[in-house]
């Protein structure tokens, strides 16, 4: 695997010097003269090489990523004006910008230039926009534009990238394609032109379930379109990701509204006598509707300019390339997306970005060579994380997966690992991807836990430190390892900013970032250096200062809080949801009012949990496990009626399985009516109240613990929190309720209650610590009042009670010092923050009921509210209950839902 090598370790050298973006470098130049990724400076080629200073022409033909790098790569090896003159030839209007980052056209005309015009006004460079090249001449070293007008170079590199694929069907001509910035900008005036003539949301249907196909799908659905995804293949992203990932990306799209057409193809556009587009054509003979079609296939590489100069091309187009990157025609190389070594062309950012540095290195007179690449990405499509590297479609011979699914959290992730169970091979993540971050650099070299450990399953992974060597690729876009990071920290780069501007990683797709920032604040920490505890890169605050911030000015929207405290008032995946949460905590308000839907995760916006063939659980809340005959009644016909699958809990509730998006409503009007409410067990919040009977029934029982777990759940329902939050209440020293093992855990005595803090179950326990002793009632209420409001102030994201109570200076000691003793002088504000809490509390089923315009979010299909989603197939389980079918099952059957394998096929 990895990107690339440079020969005599110039690419992975440690001992770097700054770049002239970071620092001017001082003392003489030798070979030996590093820059930031440890490449040899123009001066060392000339001087130790005998390559001669009149300046060489050098002619670039396209004007994309690959053409901007190659520039980039030559500037900072100081060749510009002295070794290479270039001339950039861009056929687009623009200079040089970040296709990856396309997709947020749809949010607004956004800046995706890949440098401001001092980088293209430097001495040795010259770029021209709106230039088409009409041929080129090797034999003698000349090119011709579409005017007639010739220019002669030394050099030539094939830039030209690819075009948007149309497959050969009727009217193929009239769909749009998403492939450059005039394409994307194009697609939006369309969207705003049919809604306005309309008068409704147009039908867009997209062609194309890959990587751009979900991006614009979930483009035109921001517009406030009707997506329509069609994909040949059973599964999205076919090409990248299995087919357990596939399926279970395909449901979370599909909850975001978007509807999907898999295993079809099209055969023809359809269009009204006027000309208009009003359907595509399906090869199961189908017709679907469409206001205007998107194709999203493929690309196909610029090589016409090749093949007319007779330049040897792959079989399956693009410009053969050896692994210096050279062509068959002498002083023509080729990079990006037209280029195909070993006749393979790649659409991918970071072999681009490895072929240009290849190029710039071979013009100066070295000996560097591109070699296989890890074909990895992450991105987030339509709202959803997929990340991928490594070999996970195509599994090697004794390989093992090891596979984690989550049908509640919408969550699919797989590790492969060789037959030693340790080195890491490959692996894939939908609905989280964190872990990618942290596993993609240890491609190739043996995991020091069990492989199972850094998935979700292994709620202590983050536990696990992941050294990450020198030689490691941090950043494939830019080529930057990991000890070139070290060196730039050590050196003074102690701001994540300025790090990234720097060694240029994390500043093309991004989805290295989170890496670069534990490096940083690991390498600081082992210096003694107090580390940043900014949120994320979009704010200068922990969540702890936002959220004091927000409650000091009395914000009640997210709106507002992103627009006074989140750097271009948008942010990302890691502030949105935060900003919410603070939000929801501090207003009480309804969670997808006011612009907050959109920074919540799939179970939020649904108020339920999606299972893994795309339906819902919907789980009553229990108040400490005690229900009366006539609930268990209503949740049995209810259960009877709409044929879910009824499940115990461990923590003393129903769930009941198996419920499609439209019979949500339906299924809370029964519950409500019947005196139940939401149990929110889809929310990072209070999730139940669990107890044994207590001194009602048990000869043991010294305390009502029924009575007292009722009222905490009561009290604290619907507490939005850092992390969700679980209690037990135990009416004895036997501990039936298992209260211990809780964040918050209640033991009665013969004095009164024992209370207990931060403890968890699951795969790393953690056994709770006792906070006080003999509480009485209101004691014990005002204690667990100040606990919760101090969490849920002062811990981090996605932070347990645990975890936070063990990185608080001072522990539990300080925790009793503030809780107990009031140390801080906040006892008060915290019991009344609660007591807000309190008063504002409203069931979100039955808010959602009351309201027409929240009701319309529950729809399988906006212009059929009412009708099934025919994937949607459950079978008997010969126990008496209902299941989803599995793939044999299903046979004959159109699915879009999850079969999720694991282990090895």
């Amino acid at each position: 695997m990895g990107c690339f090598v440079v020969s005599r370790d110039a690419f992975h050298a440690c001992d770097i010097a700054p770049t002239p973006r970071c620092g001017s470098r001082e003392g003489s130049v030798t070979p030996a003269t590093r820059l930031r990724d440890g490449r040899e400076t123009a001066a060392a080629y000339r001087s130790g090489m005998n390559i001669t200073t009149n300046p060489r022409s050098i002619a670039v033909v396209g004007g994309g990523p690959a053409a901007h790098r190659l520039v980039e790569a030559l500037a900072d090896r100081g060749a510009l004006g002295t070794s290479v003159n270039v001339t950039v030839l861009a056929e687009e209007p623009h200079a040089p910008y970040d296709r990856v980052q396309l997709s947020k056209r749809f949010e607004g005309p956004t800046e995706l230039a890949l440098a401001d015009d001092g980088f293209w006004s430097q001495p040795g460079v010259s770029l021209r926009t709106g230039t088409r090249v009409a041929a080129i001449y090797p034999d003698t070293r000349e090119l011709r534009f579409e005017t007639g007008d010739v220019l002669a170079y030394d050099e030539l590199v094939m830039a030209t990238g690819s075009s948007a694929t149309r497959p050969t069907i009727d009217h193929a001509d009239v769909a749009h394609v998403m492939r450059t910035l005039d394409d994307v900008d194009a697609l939006v005036s369309t969207v705003a032109v049919l809604r306005s003539r309309l008068r409704r949301a147009p039908i867009i249907t997209v062609v194309g379930g890959g990587l751009l196909g979900l991006e614009a799908a979930g483009g035109v659905a921001e517009l406030g379109a009707k997506p329509t995804l069609v994909h040949s293949r059973a599964w999205l992203m076919s090409s990248q990701v299995d087919e357990g990932a596939g399926r279970t990306l395909a449901r979370l799209i599909a909850d975001r509204g978007i509807d999907l057409e898999l295993g079809v193809r099209p055969t023809g556009i359809v269009r009204a006598p006027s000309g208009a587009t009003i359907g595509l054509e399906l090869t199961d003979g189908r017709s679907i509707p469409a206001d205007l079609v998107v194709f999203a296939i493929g690309i196909t590489p610029r090589d016409e300019l090749a093949r007319d100069a007779d330049i040897a091309l792959a079989p399956r187009g693009g410009i053969a390339i050896d692994e210096t990157c050279a062509s068959s025609a002498p002083g023509v190389w080729a990079i990006g997306e037209v280029a195909a070594l070993d006749g393979k062309t790649v659409g991918l950012v970071a072999p681009a970005n490895a072929m240009a540095e290849v190029v710039a290195d071979r013009l100066l007179g070295g000996q560097a060579t591109f070699t296989p690449f890890d074909e990895a990405t992450s991105l987030k499509l339509a709202g959803v994380d997929v990340a991928n590297f490594g070999a996970v479609t195509s599994v090697p011979e004794g390989a093992i997966e090891v596979v984690f699914a989550d049908p509640i959290a919408g969550v699919y992730q797989k590790l492969v690992v060789g037959d030693d169970a340790r080195t890491l091979l490959g692996g894939v993540f939908v609905g989280n991807a964190e872990p990618y971050v942290r596993l993609r650099p240890m491609l190739g070299r043996q995991l020091p836990d069990s492989p199972g450990v850094y998935l979700d399953a292994g709620s202590g992974a983050d536990g696990v430190e992941l050294e990450v060597v020198d030689g490691t690729i941090v950043c494939s876009c830019k080529g930057v390892t990991a000890g070139v990071l070290r060196d730039h920290i050590r050196g003074g780069r102690t701001d994540l900013g300025e790090l990234k501007a720097c060694s240029g990683a994390g500043t093309q797709c991004g989805s290295c970032v989170s890496l670069v920032k534990n490096m940083l604040d690991r390498e600081l920490t082992a210096a003694g250096v107090a580390v940043s505890a900014a949120l994320c890169e979009h704010t200068e605050l922990s969540r702890t200062e936002l959220f004091e911030a927000v409650r000091v000015l009395g914000l009640q929207t997210v709106g507002e809080v992103q627009g006074r405290f989140i750097d271009g008032g948008v942010g990302c995946d890691i502030c949105k949801p935060v900003v919410a949460s603070i939000i929801a905590t501090q207003t009480g308000g309804y969670i997808l009012d006011d612009g907050a839907a959109a920074l919540q995760d799939t179970n939020d916006r649904a108020l339920a949990n999606m299972q893994k063939d795309g339906t819902y659980s919907v789980v009553p809340r229990i108040p400490g496990g005690e229900i009366t005959p006539d609930k268990l009644a209503v949740i049995a016909e209810v259960a009877q009626e709409y044929g879910l699958y009824a499940k115990i809990t461990g923590g003393q509730r129903i769930d009941l399985f198996g419920a499609r998006l439209e019979q949500l409503p339906h299924i809370w009007k029964r519950l409500v009516d019947a005196g139940m409410e939401s149990g929110q067990a889809y929310g990072k919040s209070l999730r139940t109240v669990k107890s044994c009977v207590g001194s009602t029934w048990c000869r043991y029982g010294v305390q009502d613990s029924v009575g007292m777990a009722v009222f905490l759940e009561e009290r604290y329902r619907g507490l939005r929190s850092p992390h969700k939050i679980k209690f037990g209440v135990s009416g004895c020293a036997r501990e039936c309720a298992e209260a211990q093992g809780k964040d918050i855990g209640v033991i009665a005595t013969a004095e009164g209650w024992n209370l207990y803090v931060g403890g968890n179950g699951g795969m790393t326990p953690k056994h709770a610590e006792l906070l006080a002793k003999d509480l009485d009632d209101a004691t014990l209420v005002r204690y667990i009042d100040r606990y919760l409001m101090y969490y849920i102030r002062t811990a981090d994201r996605l932070q347990r009670t645990a975890r936070w109570q063990e990185a608080l200076e001072g522990g539990l000691d300080h925790v009793r010092d503030v809780v107990c003793d009031d140390s801080l002088g906040i006892a008060d504000e915290l019991e009344a923050a609660m007591a807000k809490h309190v008063d504002a509390y409203e069931d979100e089923w039955a808010a959602t009921l009351r309201s027409p315009e929240r009701l319309r979010r529950f729809q399988s299909f906006v212009n059929a509210p009412d009708a099934p989603d025919p994937s949607v197939m459950h079978v008997p389980d010969g126990r008496g209950q209902r299941r989803p079918a599995t793939g044999g099952e299903r046979e004959g059957v159109l699915l879009s839902g999850p079969r999720i394998p694991v282990g090895r096929p």
